[in-house]
């Protein structure tokens, strides 16, 4: 495969997977790690990834993946994720679910749920759960972001504010090693906060991809949190921060 192949090939892979290794690439492509090497610093060079230990991954930078990138990204992890979660809400509860793709895919898995009283600033979820005739389903009001469906702002908070929900289910854009939940618009980081102070449990759903991404806005530590849902095991020293403050990490496959 020519170079100008593998670029692309070594950038739909960083697009859906989070991350591409070395080792990985070179097996996949079926050329040497030297060459991967290369192709990675040169990627770097352009911007087009950031270089990390045996690898690469998506740069950071201060603004969110496109609507569209996202719900594909980690798409088999997701729906893994989503499922573990729908099988932990009981029926007959109440729900925030926020803003995200994950948050997204959980909906799909609560459709054979009954009695749900569900509040999202999400237009997507509410779309979603318009397939399910035993969902009551709260919108919150709100600026209306055409990119993603998101709803924020004031109103968003103030709407909210007047919920008080068993469970909310939240996705993030990064996750960092202190175990910071990290996200890139600050009115939705507002919005989520506000949905963590009115909620008796948190779920946080987080793939591994969420773990090699940084972002500049911080919702809060994962101490708020009882529950993480990822695909793979958390690192050592993330893991032990969760044992510490009582927060359960469930691994789906």
């Amino acid at each position: 495969m020519s170079q100008a192949d593998r670029y692309p090939e070594i950038l739909g892979i960083a697009r859906r997977e989070g991350k591409v290794t070395v080792e990985g690439l070179a097996e996949r492509l079926g050329v040497t790690v030297q060459t991967i090497r290369r192709d990675l610093a040169d990627l770097a060079d352009a911007g087009r990834l950031e270089r990390v230990h045996g690898g690469a991954i998506l740069p950071s930078g201060t603004s969110n993946l496109a609507y569209e990138q996202r719900r594909s990204l980690q798409r088999a992890a997701k729906v893994a994720i989503a499922r573990a979660c729908a099988a932990a809400i009981p029926e007959d509860c109440s729900l925030f679910l926020n803003i995200g793709t994950s948050t997204e895919t959980v909906a799909s898995e609560l459709l054979s749920h009954r009695n749900l009283l569900v509040v999202t600033n999400n237009l997507n979820v509410a779309n979603i759960l318009l397939a399910s005739p035993d969902c009551r389903i709260v919108l919150t009001g709100g600026e209306l972001r055409r990119a993603d469906g998101g709803l924020l702002g004031k109103l968003t908070a103030e709407a909210i504010a007047q919920y008080k929900v068993d469970i909310a289910v939240i996705g993030c854009s990064a996750l960092d090693a202190q175990g910071d939940i990290l996200d890139f618009d600050m009115q939705e980081v507002a919005a989520s906060q506000a949905i963590l102070a009115q909620a008796r449990r948190v779920f946080l759903l987080a793939d591994h991809s969420k773990l090699t991404r940084t972002a500049p806005a911080r919702i809060a530590s994962l101490d708020r949190v009882d529950r993480v849902y990822t695909d793979q095991p958390l690192p050592p020293a993330l893991a032990a921060r969760c044992r510490d403050w009582g927060v359960e990490v469930l691994v789906a496959q």
